[in-house]
């Protein structure tokens, strides 16, 4: 683990080497998919440091108790360093794992998100509005960067389906989990006898391709009409 560590270290300092190179501020697309992935190695760079200045204490309390000259009351308190260090860096392995089970590369990326009106009407729609909003309200407090792609709008206002990208370090990691069918029980403002309505909309969240060679197109998927 801590190999693995020293190595996304040095891939850090690699890619600040790379961001200040004049080619690579020439080309936009290059520059930010470094900056990206720069940014999403951030949580383990705070992490090595604090390994280090661990590893540079328990040095210099190992020395301590190996040099014989060394006195009781010395020993006594690298002992204590000792312990508390070791105490310190299991704390930091356990802050470690959920890490290295996160890094998926395809987690790096942007993210397409689709919210789709399911049942429940006009209601449905208004709901998939509150959806919209509140993800990019959580996309503004985390510095990523909104761009609406398309949308339908419905009679009440709301959207019947809209899609946007969301872009930023992280972003698909952690917006994955948030595909599928959202539902909610209320009142809706389109209710005039207070009776609780069940509406669903479905979310559908897709990484975007950086390349579009990444975006396979197969002969059997294909239709072509000669006029």
């Amino acid at each position: 683990m801590w190999d693995a560590l020293e190595t996304r270290a040095r891939r850090a300092r690699e890619l600040e080497q790379r961001l200040a190179d004049p080619a690579v501020l020439a080309n936009s697309a290059l520059y930010q998919r470094y900056a990206k992935e720069r940014a999403a190695l951030a949580p383990f760079i705070e992490l090595y440091e604090q390994y280090r200045d661990v590893q540079g204490k328990l040095a210099q309390a190992r020395e301590i108790l190996e040099h014989p000259d060394s006195d009781q009351e010395l020993r006594r308190e690298a002992e204590a360093e000792k312990a508390a260090q070791g105490a310190r860096l299991e704390i930091l392995r356990e802050e470690l794992e959920p890490l290295f089970i996160e890094d998926d590369p395809e987690g790096l990326r942007n993210a397409i998100v689709e919210i789709r009106a399911g049942t429940g009407g006009l209601e449905a729609s208004l709901f998939a509005t509150d959806l919209y909003r509140m993800y990019t309200r959580y996309a503004a407090a985390r510095g990523w960067t909104v761009e609406l792609l398309s949308s339908s709008a419905s009679e009440a206002g709301g959207f019947k389906e809209i899609i946007f990208g969301v872009s930023g370090a992280g972003v698909y990691r952690e917006l994955q989990f948030e595909r599928g069918v959202h539902r909610v029980q209320r009142v809706p403002v389109t209710e005039s006898s207070g009776r609780i309505h069940t509406s669903t909309v479905t979310v559908a969240v897709l990484p975007e391709a950086e390349e579009v060679d990444e975006v396979p197109v197969h002969d059997k998927d294909l239709r072509v009409d000669t006029y």
